[in-house]
């Protein structure tokens, strides 16, 4: 029997975070004590856990899943990407140099046994858990390199289930390739397959599970509806239907190396992820999310036109928000001595009177504080390299947290609009109403894992621990 049960998939967005998540939460219902893990996250969409460590957004909704207290051995390697061949490496909650300068192919050696010993330590604490793997285990080229599909389940000797979204198309195709593609021993961990994202009768099915099953040996033990109920994402944009016309948005550039985008959940079709200045015609307001790269995507701001658009609608009274990388932006300046982002200096949009200088050290830390504009109290989080002090213009509203220009504001607390009233208030500035407010993130957990378990076999499932 396994202490460990494993969703992998055919292709990266099968949803695996989704059902790990939901696993999670029907196993720490039934009374068993669960913990997530991924070995390695690669996700500019990242928070903080109560010890003030970083670790990967998916396996912080899967610890609140499992009703556990979020620990960074459940994620204990997260590459968040800073260009398109370079990420930086988080070790255990803490950004590692060292292992950042490395070529990716080296970097196993090193992080191999951090996995192996976050993953034990899992095992022996908890009763179940559940592990998420990342992309495909398909990927032959990887393998000699892998540390978080198969080398995890045959380290936990896990029973795995492949999910395959059958929402794109080629389920049956993309589910007896990878099996194909795995070796003898890899192939015996392998307990049953998961149809995800199903949209309509599931009769229709029919013959493919049997042919598959046929093939493999391996049964279709799950046919998982398209579930609209959302949860925030490891990364990719929140889907955000904006209205439009006279109805206004909240407008939100979509940076190149964006980071925590999920916050924004809470706007729901007021947001508009825009691209080019046009896309601004009719926004109430302007959020400058964070990024990974502030420098490099502050130069695309400027390069699209963006950073013009959004200067002229401040300067004509549209409310903006900056949060951490955003509120880097809108200062005067940016000077990186230590060669953080690599960038010496770089002029700001000068939208708040403030100057930042990155430092080698990053700030990852839990925080509240109360506004004095609003008088609300508020709670988020803090990941950022930079420092930024005010000059005479800018009001601190929260010492190093919270500044104001007008009606432009700025901050480095991360979730600011994940607190109701706050989001009430910022859309009031706009002439906004709010939207009806999303379900507490518990709600959805509890509704996604009763629909989850009703469509899987769950006496088969259930019966692999």
């Amino acid at each position: 029997m396994a202490k460990a049960i494993m969703i992998q998939g055919c292709t990266s967005n099968a949803g695996k975070s989704y059902l790990a998540a939901a696993l999670c939460r029907i196993l720490a219902d039934e009374g068993y004590r669960v913990a997530p893990f991924k070995a390695q996250n690669m996700s500019n969409n990242a928070g903080v856990t109560p010890a003030g460590l970083e670790m990967g957004r998916a396996q912080l909704v899967q610890a609140r899943a499992a009703r556990v207290v979020p620990d960074v051995r459940m994620n204990p390697v997260l590459l968040k990407p800073e260009a398109d061949t370079r990420s930086q490496v988080v070790l255990l909650g803490r950004a590692d140099p060292e292992l950042t300068a490395l070529p990716w192919r080296e970097r196993k050696p090193r992080l191999w046994p951090h996995v192996q010993g976050a993953l034990h330590r899992l095992l022996d604490e908890y009763e179940v858990v559940v592990i998420e793997g990342a992309g495909s285990p398909a990927e032959v080229n990887l393998r000699s390199s892998d540390i978080v599909n198969m080398r995890v389940a045959k380290e936990a000797q896990a029973a795995v289930l492949l999910a395959a979204d059958i929402d794109r198309g080629g389920a049956f195709a993309h589910l007896l390739g990878t099996w194909h593609c795995l070796e003898p021993d890899e192939r015996a961990l392998l307990r049953g397959f998961v149809l995800n994202r199903f949209r309509g009768d599931a009769r229709l099915l029919a013959p493919g599970p049997e042919w598959l099953r046929e093939q493999t040996g391996v049964p279709t033990v799950g046919v998982v509806p398209m579930l609209d109920i959302p949860l925030p994402e490891e990364d990719g944009l929140m889907p955000g239907r904006a209205a439009t016309g006279e109805d206004g948005f909240v407008a939100i550039p979509r940076l190149p190396r964006v980071s925590n985008l999920d916050e924004f959940a809470p706007l729901g079709e007021l947001a508009r992820w825009v691209t080019a200045p046009a896309e601004l015609a009719g926004a109430r307001a302007v959020i400058l999310p964070g990024s990974k790269s502030t420098a490099a995507d502050l130069a695309w701001l400027r390069a699209t036109g963006l950073a013009g658009a959004v200067t002229r609608l401040a300067t004509s009274g549209v409310p903006v928000l900056g949060v951490c990388g955003g509120l880097q932006m809108l200062g005067h300046t940016i000077t990186d001595p230590h060669g953080v982002e690599g960038a010496a200096e770089v002029a700001g949009l000068g939208l708040l009177d403030l100057h930042t200088e990155f430092a080698p050290d990053k700030t990852t830390r839990l925080t509240a504080f109360t506004d004095p504009e609003t008088g609300l109290k508020v709670q988020g989080y803090e990941i950022h390299h930079g420092r930024t002090r005010g000059g005479g213009g800018a009001q601190a509203l929260a010492p190093e947290l919270l500044w104001r220009q007008g009606n432009v504001r700025g901050t480095y607390l991360h979730g600011l609009l994940e607190n109701p009233a706050y989001l009430e208030r910022f859309l009031g500035w706009a002439g906004l109403d709010a939207p009806e407010s999303l379900d507490s993130l518990d709600a959805r957990l509890d509704a996604i894992a009763v629909r989850v378990r009703a469509s899987l076999d769950w006496d088969f499932v259930g019966g692999l621990l």
